[in-house]
C-alpha cells in the first residue's frame, strides 16, 4: 500500500485503514490505481478529497457514495479547516501529476510548513512553472514517488519511448497490434498512435467511457474490426493468446512498461514507456525544489541518500496548535464508533433466499404437514401462554459446540424461521446487536457493554399482513427493550424443515476448516440436534 499519515497533522494521503489512521481527519486521494486505494470501497463514509476526474472514477468503479467525495479543481488553491471551530486552516493546491487520468500532486501549506506529496508522477520541466511552485516556496517535506529511483535503471523520456513504439509498428504494416495496458493510464499514448497511423483504436466499453470523459480526439471505438490497434488488458498478453491471435491474423503485442517481464512469445515486445519519473528526472526535480527532507512513498526502496546534496537544512518540528490537537484527539473513539454504526445502517438490504410458500404446495405436502402438526402442538407453547410470560425462555449456547474456537465467551442465539418470514437475533463480540427481519436490518448499540434484546412476543399477522394459522403461525419480537446486563432472548421454533434450511440457519463459525464436504451434513444435523435437546430442556424447566 502506497499511502502516508503525515506526522503531527490530521492529514492522510492514499491511506484508507481507519484502524491505523489514528488522529487523521482529512483524507486525500492522489489517483485511483489499486495500490493507492487499498481499503477504499463502497463502505467508505468520511469526506474524501480528490480531483474531479478521480471523483468520477471513484464513484463509477469503487461505488463510493457521492456524499463523501469532495472534488477539488486542479491548479487552484483551496482552504480547508484543521479544527472544529475554524480557527486553524490550511491551503491545499492540486497539481497535475502526469501519471494517469485524474492523478495529482498535493501541496499542503499550514502551521506545519509546506509539504508536497507527489503521489505517482512523471516529471516534466513544465511542472516547475506551476504558480504554486514557481514562487520560490521552501518545501519543508517532499513525499517523493521513488518507483524508479535506481541509478542503474536508464529510462527514455515518454516522447522517445513513443517514437520507439511507432518505429516498431512500422516494421509490421500488415499486422494487428495489441497494446497491453492496465485499466487506467496511457490513454494519451493510444491517441498519438491513432493519429500517427490514421486508424481507429479499439477499446473496451469501460475504457471508451473514460476517454470520452477526458475529451480526447475522436479516434476510439469498440468495434472489433474497425482498426488494427487494439488496447487490451496486459494480462491477456501471454503465450496462449498470442497463438490464438496469430491463427486468425498476424499479430504482435507491445507492453509499454519499465518493469522487467518474462517474454513468453517472440512477437511480444517490451518498450520502456513509463508513467513514473526516471532517476535522472527525480534528481532534477529535487535539485530544483531544494526541500528540507525527502520521504520516499514506496516503502522498502530507500532513496534519501541520493538527494543529500540537494537538500536545505532541516527546520525544527512546528508546534501543533491547541485547537488542532483537540480536533485530532478528542472523540476519536466516538467518531470511529459512530462511523461504524452509520456505515452499517447504510448497507443495502439483505436480499436473502426466497422459499416457496407452503400454501402453494398444500395439496402435495398435506399428509406431512398433518403429521408434524401434532408434534408441534406438543412442543410449541400456545399463544396465550406466551402472552402471559414476562419474557421468553432464554436459550444460551456457551462453548458447548465449539469450546476450542472461542477465546472470549459470547452467546450464539438460535435463529428463527417459518414459512412466511425469518428473523435472526445475533449477539456479536463487538457489543452490537443486529436483528434481521425478512430483508430489513436494524442496529441497536450501547457503548462499551454487551447488548441483548428481550423481545415481547406478539402474534404475527395484526401488523405484518394476514395472520397465519396451523404450522405457519409465527411469533416475532417487537419493541425490544435493551439492557446492558440482560442476555439475548432467542426466538424458538419447534423444528426446521429440510436440510437446505438447516444449512442456512447454522452459524458459519460452527463449520471448522478441517470439516470435509462429506461431513457437512452430519455437522449441521449435530448442531440442530443439540439445539433441539436444549430447547426441550428449557421448555421442561419452564413447565416445572
Amino acid at each position: 500500500m502506497n499511502g502516508v499519515l503525515i506526522p503531527h497533522t490530521p492529514i492522510a494521503v492514499d491511506f484508507w485503514s481507519l484502524r491505523r489512521a489514528g488522529s487523521a481527519r482529512l483524507f486525500f486521494l492522489s489517483h485511483i490505481h489499486s495500490d493507492h486505494t487499498v481499503g477504499l470501497s463502497s463502505t467508505w463514509a468520511r469526506p474524501l478529497y480528490c480531483s474531479p476526474v478521480t471523483a468520477h472514477l471513484l464513484h463509477r468503479r469503487l461505488q463510493v457514495s457521492k456524499q463523501w467525495i469532495r472534488a477539488l479543481e486542479v491548479g487552484e488553491s483551496h482552504v480547508l479547516p484543521l479544527d472544529e471551530i475554524g480557527k486553524e486552516t490550511m491551503t491545499v493546491t492540486l497539481i497535475d501529476a502526469n501519471h494517469c487520468p485524474g492523478s495529482v500532486m498535493f501541496l499542503f501549506e499550514g502551521y506545519f510548513g509546506t509539504i508536497l506529496y507527489t503521489g505517482d508522477f512523471r516529471y516534466t520541466p513544465s511542472m516547475l512553472k506551476e504558480p504554486a511552485l514557481r514562487l520560490g516556496k521552501q518545501i519543508h517535506t517532499l513525499y517523493l514517488d521513488n518507483t524508479n529511483c535506481n541509478p542503474a535503471l536508464i529510462l527514455p523520456s515518454q516522447q522517445e519511448a513513443t517514437r520507439q513504439i511507432i518505429k516498431l509498428i512500422r516494421k509490421y504494416p500488415q499486422h494487428n497490434i495489441k497494446i497491453g495496458l492496465y485499466s487506467l493510464g496511457k490513454e494519451s499514448l493510444l491517441e498519438q498512435l491513432a493519429l500517427e497511423f490514421r486508424t481507429w483504436v479499439v477499446l473496451s466499453p469501460r475504457r471508451l467511457e473514460l476517454v470520452q470523459l477526458l475529451g480526447l480526439a475522436d479516434v476510439f471505438t469498440v468495434e472489433e474490426n474497425a482498426g488494427r490497434i487494439h488496447a487490451v488488458d496486459r494480462t491477456e498478453i501471454c503465450l496462449s493468446t498470442m497463438l490464438h491471435w496469430n491463427r486468425t491474423h498476424p499479430t504482435i503485442a507491445i507492453l509499454p512498461t519499465s518493469r522487467k517481464i518474462h517474454i513468453s512469445h517472440p512477437d511480444i515486445h517490451i518498450i520502456p514507456y513509463s508513467d513514473h519519473s526516471s532517476y535522472s528526472e527525480l534528481r532534477a526535480f529535487v535539485a530544483a525544489l531544494k526541500p528540507c527532507q525527502v520521504v520516499p512513498i514506496v516503502s522498502g526502496q530507500p532513496c534519501r541518500h541520493y538527494f543529500q546534496d540537494s537538500l536545505n537544512p532541516r527546520l525544527s518540528m512546528p508546534l501543533i496548535p491547541a485547537s488542532v490537537q483537540q480536533y485530532m484527539s478528542s472523540n476519536s473513539r466516538k467518531q470511529s464508533f459512530l462511523w461504524l454504526l452509520e456505515r452499517r445502517l447504510k448497507k443495502p438490504r439483505i436480499q436473502g433466499v426466497v422459499f416457496e410458500s407452503l400454501e402453494e404446495n398444500a395439496d402435495q405436502c398435506q399428509p406431512d404437514r398433518d403429521s408434524k402438526k401434532a408434534k408441534k402442538e406438543k412442543l410449541s407453547p400456545q399463544p396465550g401462554d406466551l402472552e402471559q410470560q414476562p419474557s421468553p425462555c432464554t436459550l444460551q449456547v456457551k462453548k458447548q459446540l465449539l469450546p476450542d474456537r472461542y477465546s472470549k465467551e459470547w452467546d450464539l442465539l438460535v435463529p428463527f424461521c417459518e414459512s412466511q418470514g425469518m428473523a435472526t437475533v445475533v449477539t456479536a463480540p463487538l457489543g452490537l446487536s443486529v436483528q434481521l427481519r425478512c430483508t430489513d436490518e436494524f442496529i441497536s448499540l450501547k457503548t462499551g457493554e454487551e447488548i441483548s434484546l428481550r423481545p415481547h412476543l406478539l402474534p404475527r399477522g395484526d401488523n405484518d399482513g394476514p395472520a397465519t394459522t396451523g404450522n405457519q403461525s409465527a411469533w416475532i419480537g417487537k419493541d425490544s427493550s435493551l439492557s446492558p446486563s440482560s442476555r439475548a432472548g432467542p426466538l424458538l421454533t419447534s423444528g426446521f424443515r429440510g436440510l437446505a434450511l438447516k444449512y442456512l440457519l447454522t452459524p458459519v463459525n460452527f463449520f471448522q476448516a478441517e470439516f470435509s464436504s462429506r461431513s457437512f451434513d452430519q455437522q449441521v444435523e449435530k448442531y440442530h440436534r443439540t439445539l433441539a435437546e436444549i430447547q426441550r430442556s428449557a421448555q421442561t424447566d419452564t413447565l416445572v
